[in-house]
């Protein structure tokens, strides 16, 4: 809906800025703009990070409780009755 912003529409953007806010102000708006977009991307980024952790960590847990049932029960998968269920 939104896609990206060619020419003409950021010059108009552009001007109704400029006469918003005149010319003296502009410059420390833009300032602004930009430090937040970056604060935004770095947060963003951070949360990204902390997500694949916990992701990798799970991972890690799960390889490590199937280990840990191989290691206590190494044949359990080949212990099967005559009807093909497994004995506990």
């Amino acid at each position: 809906m939104f896609g990206s912003i060619g020419f003409p529409e950021m010059m108009i953007i552009l001007i109704v800025a400029l006469l918003v806010f005149g010319p003296k102000k502009l410059p420390e708006i833009g300032k602004s703009v930009g430090k937040a977009i970056r604060e935004f991307k770095k947060t963003s980024e951070e949360i990204k990070d902390k997500i694949e952790q916990e992701i990798h960590a799970d991972e890690i847990k799960s390889v490590k409780d199937d280990i840990t049932s191989i290691v206590n029960d190494p044949y359990k998968d080949a212990k099967e009755n005559e009807e093909g269920k497994k004995v506990p």
